[in-house]
């Protein structure tokens, strides 16, 4: 037997196009970290919740991180001190810390349109080249 208050709703909630929205808003950015590279797919994403999924698939033994900073500034022109980012000048969005070779872990942010940079801080490995710039749309 159809039940006629039921159906009446999910044709409501179609005809509004309300249904789907709360999956959408969520996106996943896949994060590979090499030897002297971040490499994402997709590159960019829409304002809300983003998950980046972030794999060290370094060779041997390196020991990587994961850092979102908030700013305009040139992904390959951050202020460097003592080989690491100085990271105190930017506004921190969140990170991933010392990600063993071979492994993986997902960082959830919420973030709002503008543009951003991705960076490893471990000594050295921002001037080797261990940065991308990351722009979230509205």
């Amino acid at each position: 037997m159809i039940d006629r208050n039921h159906t009446a709703f999910v044709l409501a909630v179609v005809a509004l196009g309300v249904a789907p929205l709360g999956g959408l808003a969520d996106e996943t950015i896949h994060v590979k970290l090499t030897d002297n590279a971040i490499q994402l797919d997709p590159g960019t994403a829409n304002a809300g919740h983003v998950t980046f999924e972030v794999n060290n698939a370094a060779s041997g033994n390196t020991e990587h991180e994961f850092v979102v900073l908030r700013t305009d500034m040139d992904d390959a022109h951050l202020p460097v001190h003592k080989d690491q980012v100085t990271e105190s000048r930017f506004k921190k969005m969140g990170e991933v810390e010392d990600l063993a070779q071979g492994s993986t872990r997902r960082l959830s942010l919420k973030l709002a349109p503008g543009r951003y940079v991705l960076i490893c801080n471990r000594p050295g490995h921002y001037e080797m080249g261990m940065h991308t710039s990351f722009v979230v749309a509205r």
